[in-house]
């Protein structure tokens, strides 16, 4: 890391001399590189704490962005780049990051406001375009102190036809409290969380129960058999009733899907949260929402989320480096366009494989330091087409040691569960299909014609 931030400076020197120090200034120089690796989330209303809008706001930072970039702590990025190519690949490039030293190392100075780029062009509010609709969660009073059970809302749509969602995102009122918030579609007549009243926040204790006995059942009838470090097929959506619409984390992104593709929605669905809150010491007061825009176009492909899961683990005590495992074998054609793993404070690192009908093994991605402060998903450059019969294997690392900083306590045996001081181990993925195709298309093995073997 020495040698690599050696070099950098080096060569961060050698821009400052060949143009002169004085040259390097914020509106000529730097303000691009900051609309182009920065500014989605550094700008009023977003994630990161500060703004770098402008000169006045960003000159406080200039040190602070040097050391950033050089350490590659910003913009976040964990994919080892030895294993598949994204699109979405945050990595700044080398004479951007020398842009930004020779900046901060030469006075952080403004330059000429004639030489800055037209401003980037944002919805207010949003990270996603104008929304066509917004769902807008009733008010939820977080309570200073305590552990708070997810909390589950449901926010009929009103569609009187099936809507094509191509972009979709989950705002929370509350940053500081919001630990998540996971969106997801319930279509007309399903029995989930049936007794939960719409607008009105819902523990669904037995609901929950249902739905992970639901998904060993459908682990078990599909051959997937879990095993100790070994998980089952996450059915059902990843064990709830209905597929994944959207999501908000810590840095992850909103929904944005390529022309063609999209979520759908039919006609008299509803949109379930899963709202995850965090007490940090004093009241908060919630309003989260959730963004859509429709598809201009009729998609040709569906978007599902799937996940290789596993939830019978056990981390023994003291444990750096404790392997789970968990896999899902897909039961018709589809195509991989993204990937998104998921641990908590315990997560070490992660890996998705392919293992193809020929016998062919491939990995598909390789998160050698897991952060869990950035749920990242991981966007192909190229869609991978999955056969019939593909299987999807995830291997997480833990480190429930003391030496891990986030660990809340080494001493204990830790199991999955919901908070943030328990574990999970979740590979999600998506997958496009036709658009006549549905989650347990892709999951439950088909039955065998009756005379054959």
């Amino acid at each position: 890391m020495r040698l690599f931030a050696l070099g950098l400076i080096c060569a961060a020197a050698g821009f400052a001399g060949s143009t002169g120090s004085t040259q390097v200034t914020y509106y000529k120089d730097v303000l691009p590189v900051l609309q182009k690796n920065c500014q989605n989330c550094h700008r009023p209303g977003e994630a990161a704490p500060m703004s770098f809008l402008n000169y006045e706001s960003t000159r406080p930072y200039a040190k602070a962005i040097k050391a950033a970039v050089l350490t590659k702590k910003m913009p976040p990025w964990y994919a080892d780049p030895h294993y598949g190519k994204f699109a979405n690949d945050r990595t700044m490039r080398q004479s951007d990051i020398a842009t930004l030293v020779a900046w901060a190392d030469s006075g952080a100075k403004a330059g000429e406001a004639k030489d800055a780029p037209a401003p980037m062009a944002f919805t207010d509010g949003w990270a996603i375009p104008k929304p066509d609709v917004v769902l807008t969660a009733a008010a939820f009073d977080v309570p200073a102190s305590g552990t708070l059970d997810y909390q589950y809302i449901i926010l009929p749509t009103n569609f009187t036809e099936d809507k094509y969602v191509q972009f979709a995102e989950a705002r929370p009122g509350d940053r500081e409290r919001v630990h998540h918030i996971i969106a997801f579609i319930r279509e007309p007549g399903s029995p989930w969380l049936k007794d939960a009243k719409p607008g009105v926040p819902f523990v669904p204790a037995e609901a929950m129960r249902q739905a992970a006995k639901r998904q060993a059942e459908q682990a078990q009838s599909s051959g997937d058999q879990p095993r100790r470090r070994q998980g089952g097929d996450g059915g059902d959506g990843g064990g709830f009733g209905g597929d994944f619409l959207c999501g908000y984390a810590p840095g992850a992104p909103p929904q944005e899907l390529k022309t063609g593709q999209a979520k759908l929605v039919k006609a008299g669905s509803d949109i379930v949260l899963q709202m995850h809150y965090t007490a940090n010491g004093k009241p908060g007061h919630d309003v989260s929402k959730i963004g859509i825009v429709f598809a201009k176009d009729k998609p040709t492909q569906r978007v599902l989320t799937l996940a290789a899961a596993n939830n019978r683990f056990a981390i023994p005590p003291g444990d750096g480096n404790y392997e789970v495992d968990s896999k899902i074998t897909l039961q018709e054609d589809s195509t991989l366009i993204g990937l998104l793993p998921h641990m908590h404070l315990r997560g070490k690192d992660f890996q998705f494989r392919a293992t193809y009908p020929t016998g062919e093994k491939e990995v598909l991605l390789m998160v050698p330091k897991y952060d869990f402060s950035w749920q990242l998903w991981y966007v192909l450059a190229e869609p991978k087409v999955l056969p019939a019969g593909t299987i999807i294997e995830c291997t997480a690392h833990y480190d429930n040691s003391p030496n891990n900083p986030a660990n809340p306590d080494p001493k204990k045996e830790i199991h999955f569960g919901e908070q943030s001081w328990d574990e999970m181990m979740i590979g999600f993925f998506d997958v496009t299909v036709g658009m006549d195709k549905n989650a347990m298309d892709l999951m439950r093995p088909k039955k065998k014609a009756a005379g054959t073997d």
